[in-house]
């Protein structure tokens, strides 16, 4: 891991880093900035490790929007590839190439039954890309407040000295 001049644990990309999750991370994130693209924190409620490569390829996997089709249709029941491949006006190849990246990126699983590869999105892949955009809504939110409090502030008199 890199240093980050004490202010936490940061890494260079393709590290890993710590991000605050939990649903009290907005009271905490006052402690939180950004260096060199890496969120740092000095004081964590509680913490999870999110490697970046996995951040990449899930937010790189729903980036497309036939893949985001692709996890709305296996959310609602199982289906083969070549069901799937059915609804796109693209080749089975291609189709088959875009469960392969959701599958790298752990948004849906496949499985052989006999010579069909059966496709279901995963909840628990969903559910870690819901809980880093909430860690990222958190913070900004957080940002937002404290900028709130400091407009809503009086104004100070400079010939009071206060």
């Amino acid at each position: 891991m890199a240093d980050n001049g004490g202010s936490g644990k940061g890494s260079a990309r393709g590290e890993r880093f710590e991000v605050d999750l939990s649903p009290e991370s907005a009271a905490v994130s006052a402690s939180c900035r950004w260096a060199a693209a890496v969120l740092t924190c000095n004081q964590m409620v509680e913490q999870r490790t999110v490697d970046d490569a996995e951040i990449d390829r899930v937010f790189h996997a729903l980036a497309d929007a036939t893949r985001r089709d692709i996890v709305r249709r296996t959310l609602v029941a199982e289906q083969s590839v070549s069901d799937l491949a059915a609804g796109y006006a693209m080749s089975f190849a291609a189709v088959s190439k875009h469960v392969a990246v959701l599958a790298e990126a752990r948004l849906v699983h496949k499985r052989a039954e006999g010579r069909t590869r059966l496709v279901r999105a995963d909840p628990a892949g969903l559910e870690r890309a819901q809980r880093l955009l909430r860690s990222y809504e958190d913070l900004w939110r957080g940002r937002i407040d404290r900028l709130d409090a400091l407009l809503a502030e009086e104004p100070r008199d400079p010939e009071s000295g206060g």
